[in-house]
C-alpha cells in the first residue's frame, strides 16, 4: 500500500510540474539592443528548454519529473534574467 502512495504521489507531481510548465514557457523579452548579453542569455535559456522537451518528447516523457523541474527552472532564470535588465533600466533613469 505504501509503494502504491508513493507511485501516485510522484505521478500527481510530475502533473504538476507539466500543468505549471505548459502554463509557463520562458520568452524572449530583453530588448537585445539594450542588453545584448541578457538577451543573449535569455535566447540560450529558451534554447535549453526547447532541447529539454525534444528529450522528454524522445524519452516518452518517462523521466520521473527531473526534467519537468529542469523546465521550471529555466522559467525561474528567464524571470530573474527580466528582472535584472528592468533592474539595469531603472538604473539608468
Amino acid at each position: 500500500m505504501t509503494k502504491k502512495m508513493q507511485t501516485l504521489g510522484a505521478i500527481f507531481t510530475a502533473l504538476l510540474f507539466c500543468c505549471i510548465t505548459i502554463a509557463q514557457e520562458p520568452a524572449m523579452d530583453i530588448d537585445a539592443k539594450i542588453h545584448p548579453e541578457l538577451a543573449a542569455a535569455q535566447r540560450h535559456v529558451v534554447e535549453a528548454n526547447q532541447a529539454i522537451l525534444a528529450a522528454q518528447k524522445a524519452n516518452r516523457y518517462d523521466m520521473r519529473g527531473h526534467a519537468e523541474k529542469a523546465r521550471q527552472l529555466l522559467v525561474e532564470v528567464n524571470q530573474e534574467l527580466k528582472a535584472a535588465a528592468e533592474a539595469a533600466n531603472a538604473n539608468r533613469r
